[in-house]
């Protein structure tokens, strides 16, 4: 059997390729949009792609399980589970084979068994996988969002994200039962799951790629409660705001996920047709480090420094209506960024600029806008307004004195009453989601906006105050 595992770090997201090594077939779970990856692993290991699955409909990222069965030819293989609003619209138009518990897929020798998992989603399955030709015994399970490394999948999103009004307890519970079911496999079971650290499916995901079900079930604390009231006690408790995008993935990926348009060349802009573009709507997205951008920035721009949370903090403060502008002093950065915003859905990216545009604007209007910067460590001694723009988790956990809690995806709205020419001061944990702050208030209109680069990390680490609550 070949196992390769797909790992996109702005997702955080692993997708898989289970192989036949007689048959050379191969199947691959859970992909991105990205399905070139898969091709290109699949050519490399001489395997032909005979079947694509998915465990769930995901929120985080537009799927390319549709569009991987089309360009491989392969058979496509949906949840037919979780009811009838949980259904794939698209089933029957792309001869999809729908799936239930007890369901095998044969990819050559490999056999693969459907488990029903529900609890992170209605429809969610999981894939435990057996290579009959070393031993009867299954050696793998793919887990999606139902099983990670040291945590397992938030049941709210369906609440918080999808609106589906007083589900996520009943879901906890599901989930609960869920978990429960897994004690029939076996602990040498290897656990292949579909998120890594940094991915806002669950809290608590760890960074190994891999695990086993008898570590996480002396590990992972979902497993250690075995009362089912506290369980779902526990895992609503601290999760964090999911991403405002994440709403539209659920449905995109129900109904139908979109191809990936066609590459194009970006536009690159002069100020003049940049000024043109901002007055037509396009969002401007300086992608910069929030140090750069602090030292100076063409004025109304957001700054939202290219990262692992790129994808998040652009799927929650943009519409998916505007067309959109990035600005870098480097191709590569541009590439990447467009890349992320792909994955999410986010097409309309039209055009580019870099260094010359802010050379252009000093020319013609004078000096750039800046974002001071202050030691975090001196808050309490600056006189200035200090706003905390984490999530609630974080902030009930421990905060600075005196500062008010203003969520980064709400603060436009939360602050909206706030006098533009009052002094601030934003942190986060360590700076980036308060420089990504500053830059949407500077736009707004507020006029003396400062970071404090380092957040609660300095502050913690130099053993100052803090306040829980």
């Amino acid at each position: 059997m070949i196992l390769e595992r797909v790992f996109d770090s702005l997702l955080a997201q692993a997708g898989y390729l289970v192989g036949c090594e007689i048959t050379r077939t191969a199947i691959v779970i859970d992909p991105n949009r990205d399905v070139d990856r898969y091709v290109e692993v699949a050519a490399r290991e001489r395997l032909t792609i005979t079947h694509v699955t998915e465990t769930h409909i995901h929120a985080d990222f537009v799927s390319g399980a549709r569009e991987l069965a089309r360009r491989a030819g392969a058979q496509l293989l949906l949840s037919g589970a979780g009811g009838p609003d949980w259904q794939y619209a698209f089933a029957e138009a792309s001869a999809a084979r729908l799936l239930r518990a007890g369901d095998t897929i044969d990819v050559g020798s490999v056999r693969i068994a459907v488990r029903e998992t529900p609890g992170h989603t209605p429809e969610h399955l999981c894939f435990v996988v057996t290579d009959p030709t070393v031993n009867d015994r299954p050696i793998g399970i793919a887990t999606g969002d139902f099983i990670f490394v040291g945590d397992v999948g938030r049941p709210d999103l369906l609440e918080r994200a999808a609106k589906v009004s007083g589900s996520m307890e009943s879901m906890a519970r599901t989930l609960f039962r869920s978990l429960r079911a897994t004690r029939v496999l076996p602990d040498y079971l290897q656990l292949w799951p579909g998120h890594g650290a940094g991915s806002a499916c669950g809290k608590a995901l760890g960074s190994m790629p891999t695990t086993t079900l008898g570590y996480e079930r002396i590990a992972n604390w979902a497993f250690q409660i075995e009362d089912e009231s506290e369980f779902v006690k526990e895992v609503l408790a601290g999760q964090p705001e999911p991403p405002t995008y994440f709403a539209r993935m659920k449905v995109v990926n129900r109904d139908d996920p979109p191809t990936v348009p066609a590459p194009h060349e970006l536009a690159q802009l002069d100020l003049t047709a940049l000024e043109r573009a901002v007055a037509a709507g396009a969002a401007v997205i300086d992608v910069r480090t929030s140090a750069d951008f602090a030292v100076g920035h063409i004025p109304g721009t957001l700054n939202i420094p290219m990262g692992t949370s790129f994808a998040r903090w652009a799927g929650t403060l943009l519409s998916y209506d505007q067309d959109i502008v990035l600005l870098a002093d480097d191709l590569a950065r541009i590439d990447e960024c467009r890349h992320a915003l792909m994955l999410i859905g986010m097409d309309r990216v039209v055009a580019r600029g870099g260094s010359e545009l802010r050379a252009a604007y000093r020319r013609t209007n004078g000096a750039l806008q800046t974002v001071p910067r202050v030691d975090m460590r001196e808050l309490s001694s600056i006189g200035r307004e200090v706003v905390d723009v984490r999530g609630a988790a974080e902030w009930s956990a421990g905060h600075v004195p005196r500062a008010a809690h203003h969520y980064l995806g709400d603060l436009l709205t939360s602050m909206r009453d706030v006098p533009r020419d009052t002094p601030l001061v934003l942190y986060c944990h360590g700076g980036t989601r308060a420089a990504i702050g500053a830059s949407l208030l500077q736009a707004e209109g507020f006029t003396d906006v400062a970071t404090a680069p380092g957040g609660m990390g300095t502050w913690e680490a130099a053993g100052l105050p803090t306040e829980a609550g």
